[in-house]
């Protein structure tokens, strides 16, 4: 039995993608939000060079992997060679956000040590991101996450790029979870009101905190300007931003 209850799963990025808000509506706030993410984690460089970071959650649908394709899009927009992993191998979603065959990806290159990165890494179609989908669903997602190979590649990427950003499975769901935010630069907790459990959110903090992992912050999504379930992005640990139901119109 189950510490924490599950809510319903929501599908939907599954089947069609993360909303690539920041390029369908650059202008918007939410948008905006997205860029001060961008900047606070840039701030952060002062005494570490940040380099390596991932977008994670206390259990599953509550919007990382919206905000890490969002995040990644507005570092690439920046001008910072950016790629964008999608590391959660037990409910992938870049495939569908980009709109590409998951017949290979990371997996594959977990999997066969002969196959070469550059013909799996695709270009996004943004100007300075490159993306790597999940690939094939394993048997054994902790065990790859885990093992020294993906150690390897993580470092070999970043000899090329200058920002990798890399979507996680759920800490409360996926041991691997843990095991690779500790060789990162930076760990971001997405946590969505009104949906995000708060024990579940300070276990996933606890366990994060076990492994040493690095955390910079919070993502809160969902998040109404009167508190009642508008959609908008916060960040950091003592603030957070907040829209109305104005915002949400064509997205």
């Amino acid at each position: 039995m189950g510490l924490f209850k599950k809510k319903g799963l929501d599908s939907e990025t599954m089947k069609n993608g993360a909303k690539l808000i920041t390029l369908a509506r650059p202008q918007s706030v939410i948008s905006e939000q997205f860029r001060n993410i961008r900047t606070n984690i840039s701030f952060m460089n002062v005494d570490k060079e940040i380099k390596t970071i991932a977008f994670t959650s206390a259990m599953a649908s509550a919007g990382k992997s919206t905000v890490s394709a969002n995040v990644a899009i507005t570092m690439a927009q920046a001008g910072k060679k950016t790629i964008l992993i999608d590391a959660d191998l037990r409910r992938p979603t870049l495939h569908s956000t980009f709109n590409v065959s998951n017949v290979q990806g990371l997996t594959t290159l977990l999997t066969n040590k002969n196959v070469d990165p550059e013909s799996v890494i695709m270009a996004s179609g943004v100007e300075n991101l490159d993306i790597l989908i999940a690939g094939p669903i394993p048997p054994n997602p902790s065990e790859l996450l885990g093992s020294k190979h993906m150690l390897d590649l993580i470092e070999n990427v970043k000899k090329e790029y200058g920002m990798v950003v890399i979507d996680l499975a759920p800490v409360l769901d996926a041991a691997e979870t843990q095991q690779l935010t500790s060789s990162l630069d930076g760990t971001i907790l997405v946590v969505r009101q009104a949906h995000s459990q708060k024990a579940a959110v300070k276990r996933a903090v606890q366990m994060l905190k076990l492994t040493n992992s690095p955390i910079l912050g919070y993502v809160m999504n969902d998040v109404g300007e009167d508190g009642d379930g508008g959609y908008g992005y916060g960040y950091g640990y003592g603030y957070g931003y907040g829209y109305g139901e104005e915002d949400k119109k064509g997205k």
